[in-house]
């Protein structure tokens, strides 16, 4: 097979709608209502997974072909590599999900008002038969675009950024060291059992590590609906530490490592095993 493999996205898709499936209560029990807001994210993060995993999967097997012309089937991948790859992915990821994860958060925000204590905005109280901001995705697109331009679709974006790059980083590296780790050596490929172990844990230390600017991503994302409390997330960083000190910034911190754990378990699994089914063959790691 060449460089580009395009099964890297189908699989990519299915392991996101898995995810979305398994890991949205935990998301919206966050700071939202129980399984409200469901439709758009699983219609766009499967997509945005898709995207992701497919970027990381090409963009590993091109700096691999790069680095040795001939790589052996199972040959052990190079840190420098999945950290590049990571990287992309993580850059990548931004352009795709800011716009997905500020629609969420805007629909999710009028379904049920945001709680002061976590994203610092107090709940507004809508008049009798007032109708919400967002009649629904698109109707939440467009209202944003006319009212703040496209760049309004990336607010947040910059602490998304900030939370990705690294994110991913803690995602990827850490999945494929630890199932090659699990996986007896005299196996091709780690079992289904040992995929979801790694996936789980991996997406357990990313999501932990990534509550910091996560705050700050969700506090600039919701911000500008009903208020305008942040120029940047700088000031965004400013506010919440002096009005609530250095632990505003690990506030749910318990809760993402809980849910990234079957989140990306699910993840990891059904793109595994949708590769699998794809390719003909044992489940692997490796593109």
């Amino acid at each position: 097979m060449g460089n580009f493999q395009l099964e890297d996205f189908v699989a990519g898709w299915i392991g996101g709608a898995a995810s979305v499936i398994v890991g949205h209560p935990l998301d919206t029990v966050k700071v939202f209502g129980f399984f409200k807001g469901m439709a758009f994210p699983l219609a766009s993060i499967a997509v945005y997974n898709s995207v992701v995993f497919g970027v990381f999967s090409n963009t590993q097997r091109f700096l691999s072909h790069h680095r040795c012309q001939e790589p052996k089937a199972g040959s052990p991948r190079v840190l420098s590599d999945l950290l590049l790859a990571s990287m992309v992915a993580g850059v990548v990821s931004v352009g795709l999900g800011a716009p997905v994860d500020l629609i969420k958060i805007r629909l999710q925000m009028q379904t049920q008002p945001f709680r002061e204590a976590n994203l610092g905005l107090k709940p507004r109280v809508a008049a009798l038969g007032e109708q919400p901001a967002y009649q629904g995705p698109v109707h939440c697109i467009i209202t944003i675009v006319r009212t703040e331009g496209l760049a309004g679709l990336y607010r947040g974006a910059s602490a998304m950024l900030l939370r990705d790059v690294p994110g991913y980083c803690l995602y990827f590296i850490p999945y494929v060291f630890l199932s090659d780790w699990i996986t007896p050596e005299a196996h091709t490929g780690p079992s289904p059992c040992a995929v979801w172990l790694a996936g789980g844990m991996a997406g357990a230390i990313s999501w932990g590590t990534a509550t910091p600017m996560d705050v700050v991503k969700s506090r600039l994302q919701a911000d500008g609906v009903y208020v305008n409390k942040y120029k940047g997330v700088l000031d965004c960083i400013s506010q919440s530490y002096q009005k609530e000190g250095l632990k505003v910034f690990f506030r749910g911190i318990t809760v993402n490592a809980v849910r990234g754990f079957p989140m990306s378990a699910a993840m990891f699994l059904g793109y595994e095993l949708s590769l699998q089914a794809i390719r003909g063959d044992h489940v692997a790691t490796s593109p």
